[in-house]
């Protein structure tokens, strides 16, 4: 569901044609648009084994289950390439956001001269994480390969790494998953069977769009 701020308000929709602006930027590998995203999932163990699906009859599960903790999802998606990563991690702390990085950059875009990265505003996503996990100069480096979009608050529905959580979420994991390994393992494949057909995301909303569509949100400009 959108969440949509309060009326003529500069602040969201410079943030929001920041985005647009950059969805507009042809497929470059030596300049990649990266969005990222995360999200918690619960962890959910069965008390009783499901009975299962037979002629006519689906699969059976009863309502009690048993909490088993949570764990976080990562995702980081290219668009224009169709090609994703998703890992699974404990937590979500400024630690682990600065780990993923350092992983996007030197392993997955080593040959980029520069990752354009689309996120949110969480507290743990910024810069000044990446100097909590590694040496000044270190993180020096890892910034310096870095363009940094944030969407606006209330606006995260301009990231296309959370349209790719909620396919996600609807494909793979939506279900009662009992624990952190399976969790990964289910992910794993589909990753793999969505990274192997390549699946793309063609932004359709453009600035000329939010314009028209969301004019309500630019300032009355006094002539």
């Amino acid at each position: 569901m959108w969440c949509i701020p309060p009326e003529q308000n500069a602040e969201f929709v410079c943030a929001m044609e920041n985005v647009l602006e950059v969805y507009k930027r042809p497929y470059d590998p030596k300049h990649p648009v990266v969005c990222m995203d995360e999200k918690p999932k619960q962890l959910v163990k069965e008390t009783r084994r499901p009975m299962a699906c037979g002629r006519g009859r689906p699969e059976c599960f009863d309502y009690e289950y048993e909490r088993n903790g949570t764990a976080n999802v990562f995702i980081f998606v290219e668009p224009l390439r169709g090609w994703r990563r998703v890992e699974v991690t404990e937590r979500r702390t400024r630690l682990d956001w600065a780990h993923q990085i350092k992983q996007l950059i030197d392993v997955d875009y080593k040959n980029a001269e520069k990752v354009t990265l689309v996120m949110d505003n969480l507290n743990t996503h910024g810069p000044a994480s990446l100097y909590e996990a590694f040496t000044p100069a270190e993180a020096r480096r890892l910034i310096e390969k870095l363009e940094i979009i944030y969407t606006p608050r209330h606006g995260s529905w301009l990231n296309v790494a959370e349209v790719e959580l909620a396919v996600l979420e609807k494909q793979s994991i939506g279900g009662r998953v009992p624990d952190q390994q399976s969790l990964s393992r289910r992910i794993r494949t589909w990753e793999g069977e969505r990274n192997r057909a390549k699946v793309k995301v063609q932004w359709q909303f453009k600035t000329a769009d939010a314009r028209i569509k969301l004019r309500r949100l630019y300032p009355q400009i006094q002539r």
